[in-house]
């Protein structure tokens, strides 16, 4: 039996729900994913009692959804309310989340870090493996990498999209009367032309300029560099001290990226490139980040093939890549002599 946490079980179990409760899934994928959520439930008798527990408090909480029809207390026709309304799936998952971590007896602080309120609730989600492209009510399209959630504020003045994490390819519809913004948690980017690429990652927000020209405005406006216009062909960082220099950027190469699923990477952790590319892998990816210390990558990797791109680093690194199923793989390093 494998030294896993119960930490780690917990985060496991919570990613099997995430990926069967997809909205956007396929009854293919479906049926895949349930095999495999099976196949992970054999594997070790912790993870079948997990399973079991969260069965138990899913019921539970089925049963209180049921008795809410006939009841008119707040707390019944909320619960009633939240189920039947329009925010039905998304209420639905985020009660089933809370469910599990309650049936693995997880910290709440340690669930939510994995998955958030704020992305379990967001408009737009996209899963594991999952590139999704909208086509929005002004005709402006946004394009969801695995792993992305955005929310839409859309009326008669205004065209909003909050990025809450993940990355997102925009192409705007022209609309002089009403501009287009994109907002993360480090600022906002008001589009002064069409396409460009947004990047919310952990206290930064990436801008990528593939066409015209935006201006990228810090939250804190005390920041030195408070605003500024970025090009086409400029890549700029945005953190609490403001709005960085304009990089130059190979904006064809990230146009290539984008259209054909490829990740590239120059310099970055080794641990921080598999764990990217779990979000690509319909299936577990758990990474000894301990071991892999030191290890860095600059590398093209293919996104909509994650098997092949571990397979690449497995060839370039002394790792060690484990499949104890199709759907669970674990990475560490190898032993002397590899």
């Amino acid at each position: 039996m494998s030294a896993v946490g119960s930490q780690d079980i917990a985060r496991e179990a919570a990613q099997w729900l995430m990926r069967l409760t997809e909205d956007d899934a396929s009854p293919a994928d479906r049926d895949r994913l349930r095999a495999g959520f099976d196949a992970w439930k054999r594997q070790d008798p912790r993870h079948d009692a997990a399973a079991r527990r969260m069965e138990a408090v899913l019921t539970q909480l089925g049963a209180l959804r049921d008795d809410a029809a006939g009841q008119t207390t707040p707390l019944h026709a909320g619960l009633k309310a939240g189920w039947a309304g329009g925010r039905q799936r998304r209420i639905r998952r985020v009660a089933a989340a809370l469910a599990l971590a309650a049936a693995l007896a997880t910290p709440l602080a340690v669930f939510l870090h994995f998955y958030p309120s704020s992305y379990l609730l967001a408009d737009m989600r996209s899963g594991g493996g999952q590139w999704q492209t909208h086509v929005l009510a002004d005709q402006s399209r946004v394009t969801l990498e695995p792993g992305t959630a955005v929310n839409l504020h859309f009326d008669p003045q205004r065209r909003e999209v909050e990025l809450v994490r993940g990355d997102i390819l925009v192409e705007v519809a022209h609309d002089a009367t009403r501009p287009f913004v994109v907002r993360t948690a480090q600022g906002s980017l008001r589009a002064l032309g069409t396409r460009f690429v947004v990047s919310a990652e952990s206290g930064v927000t990436v801008l990528s300029m593939l066409e015209s020209k935006v201006l990228a405005t810090a939250r804190d406006d005390t920041a030195p560099d408070h605003a500024r216009q970025v090009q086409a062909g400029e890549q700029v960082r945005i953190t609490a001290q403001g709005v960085g220099a304009p990089q130059p950027l190979d904006a064809a190469a990230v146009e290539d990226a984008w259209k054909y699923r490829r990740l590239v990477v120059q310099d970055k952790p080794l641990a921080d490139v598999l764990e990217l590319l779990g979000r690509y892998r319909s299936g577990l990816l758990r990474v000894d980040r301990d071991a892999l210390a030191g290890l860095q990558v600059n590398a093209v990797l293919p996104l909509d093939d994650p098997d092949r791109a571990l397979q690449l680093l497995a060839s370039s690194f002394p790792i060690r890549v484990r499949t104890l199923t199709p759907w669970v793989v674990i990475v560490d390093r190898a032993g002397p002599g590899r």
